[in-house]
């Protein structure tokens, strides 16, 4: 269990989800209460906290239209990076035959694996099939072997960790509030969630937050989406005043004087008819639609869940790693296409809080680990290769019986910040951390 500090409210963030479960988070509808609790949240940036069925989403506004938007996709639970992106045996490296003796009921077989081209070196799991043109052509890309700087095997300490960003700080502002906030022109004197209680760390921090539960919510209680007259007697009441309640009240008008066209259109804007049935279907739907709407989206953060295996992750012919990788591929396929002239603008990169054990559980499933893969999906990726130093599956390679830590993932996260977000100083996100050239992103 975890508690916001911004209401104090407990929630589940780390056990499965999907299946028809209960996700612990009730839908929230906007009551006059909640509308003042919004006016405390003050600044120019609006970060809203939202829940898809069993995926979580939440964005930060702030940019300028017609800007970059990276979206920030989190396998929470510890995504088996060995099962994404599997080695093979290249040459002397006999990295897929070790990990057979390792995992010999769930290893994907080196025969089932994607052939990646040039990148001999390893495969990507069968159910990515739906992105292997992405692969093919360029905006796809991976790098292995990612990680915390030392082990964290706890699922609420290291995604803390990795959401922080900032290893040793007191303060916890998460990397992507310090994003939307680093100039301070956006950074509100108090932050506010409604809705959900469910923000990542990642999002925790100065900016003003607003939960709705759908892209047609993105309105002011009372109002409505046609109350534009409404909307200006708001404005004009609070105008003279420069208190932090007053400052809230012009924050939710402006964001939803922006956002009116979107709710009003729901039904024509939100394309999900298109996504296969999941837990992605509404988020990705919804976020397709908003960074179509290009009000100044720039960070985009959805929570996938349920990837906590230690039991049962099945083989390539079913099972709850090919569904759960089936889902994801089949739904990003989509929301690339749902972009349309957009998707030029939008880069995906996934992030877990670690990964998972090399050697398979007596249940069929795999414990905690370390090292990982990352996905980078999108624009400006330097796509079809597998980035980084690869550490190898010897025995004597793995840390504690773990696949070994050669990138950090702020390595990752500065070179997508470098290219799709110039503008942001980067040192300030992640303090103190000198990175390590990978080349992920193109020049």
């Amino acid at each position: 269990m975890t508690t916001s500090p911004l209401d104090g409210a407990a929630t589940t963030r780390s056990g499965r989800t999907t299946g028809g479960r209960a996700c612990g988070c009730p839908e929230f509808r906007m009551s006059r209460r909640r509308l003042l609790g919004t006016a405390m949240a003050t600044g120019g940036a609006l970060a809203g906290a939202q829940m898809f069925g069993d995926a979580f989403r939440q964005v930060a506004y702030g940019g300028e239209p017609g800007g970059n938007v990276v979206v920030v996709l989190s396998l929470r639970g510890g995504s088996d990076g060995l099962s994404l992106v599997v080695p093979r045996n290249v040459d002397s490296a006999r990295d897929h035959d070790h990990l057979t003796g390792y995992r010999s009921t769930i290893v994907v077989p080196q025969g089932a694996l994607l052939d990646l081209g040039a990148e001999r070196r390893f495969g990507l799991h069968p159910a990515l099939d739906p992105l292997l043109p992405m692969w093919q052509a360029g905006s796809f890309g991976a790098v292995h072997a990612v990680g915390l700087p030392a082990p964290n095997r706890s699922h609420f300490d290291a995604m803390e960790e990795v959401e922080d960003a900032d290893p040793g700080s007191r303060l916890r502002v998460g990397w992507i509030n310090r994003v939307i906030g680093f100039d301070g022109a956006n950074a509100p004197e108090e932050a506010v969630a409604l809705g959900t209680s469910l923000l990542p760390t990642s999002m925790v921090g100065p900016s003003s937050a607003l939960g709705v539960n759908q892209v047609g919510d993105l309105q002011i209680a009372g109002v409505g989406t046609s109350g534009e007259a409404r909307r200006q007697s708001l404005s004009q009441m609070w105008r003279a005043s420069g208190t932090p309640l007053a400052r809230g009240v012009k924050v939710a008008v402006d964001s939803t004087t922006k956002l009116a066209r979107l709710a009003e259109n729901v039904d024509d804007d939100v394309h999900g008819d298109l996504y296969p049935d999941g837990p992605l279907r509404g988020a990705l739907a919804n976020t397709a639609a908003l960074i179509r709407e290009d009000v100044g989206t720039k960070m985009i953060a959805i929570d996938y869940g349920d990837w906590d295996m230690h039991e049962g992750l099945g083989s390539v012919d079913g099972g709850w790693m090919t569904d759960h990788l089936g889902h994801f591929a089949a739904s990003l396929k989509v929301f690339f296409d749902d972009l349309g002239s957009h998707a030029g603008r939008v880069t995906v990169v996934t992030i877990s809080e670690f990964g998972r054990r090399v050697e398979e559980n007596g249940s069929g499933g795999v414990d905690h680990g370390y090292g990982n893969a990352m996905l980078l999906l999108g624009a400006g990726v330097a796509g079809g290769a597998v980035r980084g130093d690869w550490p190898g599956l010897a025995p004597g390679d793995l840390v504690d019986g773990d696949l070994a830590m050669r990138q950090d993932f702020r390595d990752v996260l500065w070179e997508v910040l470098d290219s799709r977000l110039p503008g942001v100083q980067r040192d300030a996100i992640f303090p103190g951390f000198r990175p390590t050239a990978l080349g992920t992103m193109r020049a």
